[in-house]
């Protein structure tokens, strides 16, 4: 028996995908707490965030923010709070979910004071260095004690670099139970597209695109971002569908700093979470630079294209689901009209929606 459970989140997408783990130990009676490191937003800036998600509050708060020190800063800070909270309650096991900040410093908080680590996610790959992200799996996944590989291949990623087969579970990935269930919530929330997006639009399910651009290799970079903008701006002349862009803050900055624009895209405000996947499930294509949208998309049975250069996420793209495209627009218009064509009955690749059941058996032994 593992004994008390840390689990540690900092950005929303954790939050997301840490839910259904959070659910089960609530579920079980177990002795578990959540240290929140604010790696994104303060935690008070997440509580209605908390609160969507009917998850119950973090016991602590780094508040280390985003701030504009750099990764070494930011990670520095979070390493030595996560460190001082083990210290005090003496976890049996660490839980980090993904690629942030947040997941190194904690991992590498618990293993240098001897604490179990496991990592959801791990075995993710997109084999470029210059991504941050890249650095933060690998070395997570190389200091952990319970490797949680959502997929087959995921494992055989890991074991390929020489981790212990011991060491590593095929769990399926978090996010389906994540969208099983809080689907069900924003179901129940009796929301609409019109009340999501404004009345003016007048969106019919199916009958429209939606659009996210945020990951800073694409937004910061001026050629980059307008490529993307021109992409989308030809598909909606061609398909004649509105396509709905909720715009990150720092998207929106940086289209200002660039003096860009495109005609037939509405930008909208960015969207709490429930409201993005309504927005998301009822979308006829999604286009993104997002990891976690390409597995949501999958999961809904919506065609996705995908306006990067590389995925961590190439299952998606196996089963059909998905298409790589970069930010060329010609390549985007070209990727639309594949997607737009592909019959929605590929299998979702990343299991059954009892990940989380798994992760926390496997943790507590």
């Amino acid at each position: 028996m593992t004994g008390k459970i840390c689990i540690i989140i900092g950005t929303r997408p954790e939050i997301i995908k840490m839910s259904p783990v959070v659910r089960v130990c609530e579920q079980r009676g177990l002795d578990w707490f959540m240290i929140h490191t604010g790696q994104h937003y303060s935690y008070n800036m997440d509580r209605a965030f908390f609160e969507q998600l009917k998850l119950p509050d973090a016991r602590y708060n780094l508040d280390v923010g985003s701030g504009s020190g750099g990764h070494g800063e930011q990670t520095g800070r979070m390493l030595a709070g996560i460190e001082e909270v083990l210290i005090k309650e003496e976890p049996g096991a660490v839980l980090v979910e993904g690629d942030t900040n947040t997941v190194l410093a904690g991992a590498l908080a618990a293993s240098k004071l001897g604490i179990k680590v496991g990592h959801v996610e791990a075995g993710l790959r997109s084999y470029d260095r210059r991504m941050p992200e890249e650095i933060n799996r690998v070395v997570a996944d190389h200091i952990s004690d319970y490797l949680f590989a959502p997929t087959v291949r995921s494992r055989d990623i890991l074991l390929g670099e020489g981790v212990s087969d011991e060491k590593v579970f095929v769990t399926g990935n978090t996010v389906v139970d994540a969208v099983y269930q809080n689907r069900g919530i924003a179901n129940d929330g009796g929301e609409t597209l019109e009340s999501i997006c404004g009345a003016g639009l007048d969106l019919e399910p199916n009958r429209y695109l939606l659009a996210t651009a945020h990951r800073q290799e694409n937004v910061d970079d001026a050629v980059r971002f307008a490529g993307i903008l021109k992409g989308l701006e030809l598909i909606s002349d061609e398909f004649s569908l509105p396509v709905i862009y909720p715009t990150h803050p720092r998207s929106r900055k940086m289209m200002e700093e660039f003096s860009l624009d495109a005609v037939g895209v509405t930008f909208i405000e960015p969207l709490d979470y429930l409201s993005f996947l309504k927005l998301e499930a009822d979308a006829r294509l999604v286009l993104t630079d997002s990891g976690g949208v390409q597995e949501e998309t999958c999961i809904l049975n919506v065609p996705c294209v995908t306006l990067r250069d590389n995925t961590e996420r190439p299952e998606t793209a196996m089963v059909g689901a998905n298409v790589l495209v970069g930010v060329d627009p010609g390549k985007i218009l070209e990727g639309a009209r594949v997607m737009l064509d592909r019959a929605r009955d590929w299998e979702n690749p990343f299991g059954d929606g009892r990940a989380g059941e798994r992760i926390v058996s496997i943790t507590i032994g």
